[in-house]
């Protein structure tokens, strides 16, 4: 049985990490650390865990860390960097949840977070934790970077057609929509009930800190450098991530039966991504609450624009769920263990 830590247990990824791993059949969390909560039991804060996790928050410490298996931070950027050096040294093995990890060029990560990175000598070993893509590496890794949430529904989305250079990588858009979870659970006016029912808004338009991440990746796998327009937008709903993926096919021969072959033939082996049939609109409430991607394709008035619909929980694939299917590859369990079961729906 796996003995695993959380840093950081006071969030909805830190929750979530406990619903989740509270079913896995070969793990179980040993400590949860809130500097904030220290002592105060996990039910009493969460009380939907009552009965599933008898454990009480603990200030992090890192000799105790230590003893576990492997350690989770579902922390806000800038506390991993400060204690996985030292977590690693101890052999323990470490998945972050924030961003300390995804861009593997420090002054690139610093020009978007406004710091210098604590450790960045970690940056080209971090693997970067997308199961589909890097699973032979995460595999036999000792620290995993998880994507971020709008990041997972937009390479996945846009994954198999650079890989095949079908497609304008420098005429890239992605627009998705995310539910309020995605701003974490402190609060925020932008984020109160009054001010978000029935709205709907774009942010972040002039840049936002997962573009970088997304260029890394998607450019990774054309082989050169894409350019990618990313608008994010604001959903009046508390889970779920919907992205409308657009880019200019370079064949206009290639017909979207194809192309649908082609994306179940790359998606054949990945146990948490569905291509659905053509003609299908996914929606954000039949991922509620699992580890999967639905992903369709569309070809409007059969011109040369390409329509990538992708949609996930922000919360689990694009967070907690993604996190723990890392660490079945880590150490060579089941990938589904733990993450198996159908979507909350209604």
């Amino acid at each position: 049985m796996l003995k695993v830590g959380i840093v950081g247990g006071t969030g909805y990824t830190g929750a979530e990490l406990l619903r989740l791993i509270a079913a896995h059949p070969n793990a179980e969390v040993a400590m949860i650390t809130s500097r904030a909560e220290d002592g105060v039991p996990v039910d009493q804060l969460f009380p939907s865990l009552r009965g599933v996790c008898d454990l009480a928050f603990s200030v992090p410490d890192v000799a105790a860390l230590s003893s576990c298996d492997v350690v989770f931070f579902a922390t806000p950027h800038n506390v991993a960097m400060q204690l996985v050096p030292e977590l690693l040294a101890g052999g323990t093995r470490v998945i972050d949840l924030s961003a300390d990890f995804r861009i593997r060029d420090a002054a690139l990560w610093s020009q978007w977070y406004n710091e210098e990175h604590a450790c960045p000598e970690l940056l080209t070993e971090a693997v970067y934790g997308l199961p589909e893509r890097n699973s032979d590496a995460i595999k036999g890794a000792r620290l995993i970077a998880c994507p971020g949430c709008y990041p997972t529904a937009v390479e996945l989305g846009f994954l198999p057609l650079l890989e095949q250079q079908l497609i304008d990588d420098q005429r890239l858009i992605a627009s998705a929509a995310s539910g309020v979870s995605g701003a974490g659970r402190q609060a925020k006016v932008d984020t109160l009930f009054a001010e978000l029912d029935g709205s709907f808004k774009a942010y972040g338009v002039a840049g936002h800190r997962h573009l970088p991440e997304i260029e890394q990746e998607l450019s990774s796998a054309s082989g050169k450098p894409v350019q990618l327009t990313f608008t994010p937008h604001l959903l009046p709903q508390v889970r779920g991530i919907h992205a409308t993926l657009y880019s200019e096919l370079l064949d206009p021969a290639v017909g979207l039966d194809e192309l649908q072959f082609m994306y179940e033939k790359r998606y054949a082996d990945a146990p948490f991504v569905d291509v659905m049939p053509l003609g299908s609109l996914p929606q954000t409430r039949t991922v509620r609450g699992v580890n999967t991607c639905r992903i369709a394709l569309h070809r409007p008035q059969n011109r040369n624009t390409l329509v990538v619909l992708s949609v996930i929980d922000n919360l689990v694939k694009g967070a907690s769920g993604q996190a723990i299917q890392n660490m079945n590859l880590m150490f060579g369990l089941d990938e589904s263990a733990g993450l198996d079961g159908a979507a909350l729906l209604p």
